[in-house]
């Protein structure tokens, strides 16, 4: 049980609605690109692999997070649920963004998610694969943040 945390709702068991939630939560979150923040959304001891790195509680994630938005520049994120049960959801993505150089890319991923009583994530295990991308090819071009309500998801953008 993770102690000294306020919770964070939408709690398990999760249903459609509120696995959806939880997910455009986690969408918003990460646009905000302020590891600071995001790292509240975990348990203290978080466990995460995501791609070929692994990280352990709070501080490594916001030292991850950190690290991957000084890489990945004018970072732009849509998350999709694609399955739930009990207190895990998975979830498909993609993200487009681009290097010191100028290179884009649009990066395609899948998570899969393990929260605890409180809301909170306790493992995230993330595979992800990186396509380089014309800039005219972009498909994610709302103002830095939060996408937009009426901007269209995965499904919608066909991918």
């Amino acid at each position: 049980m993770t102690t000294n945390t306020e919770p964070r709702p939408p709690l398990p068991p999760f249903d459609r609605a509120s696995a959806t939630q939880k997910v455009r939560l986690a969408e918003d979150g990460w646009n905000s690109r302020n590891a600071e923040k995001v790292s509240l959304a975990y348990t203290p001891d978080t466990q995460w692999r995501n791609r070929a790195e692994f990280a352990t509680g709070r501080a490594e994630v916001v030292q991850f997070l950190t690290r991957k938005w000084n890489k990945e520049l004018d970072y732009r994120l849509i998350k999709e649920l694609w399955a739930f049960d009990g207190n895990r959801i998975a979830v498909r993505y993609a993200y487009e963004w681009h290097d010191d150089s100028g290179n884009w890319f649009r990066s395609y991923g899948n998570e899969n998610w393990e929260f605890d009583e409180q809301g909170l994530m306790q493992r995230r295990f993330a595979c992800i694969n990186d396509l380089p991308i014309k800039e005219a090819d972009r498909k994610f071009r709302w103002p830095l943040g939060r996408r937009p309500d009426d901007h269209p998801g995965l499904s919608e953008l066909g991918l």
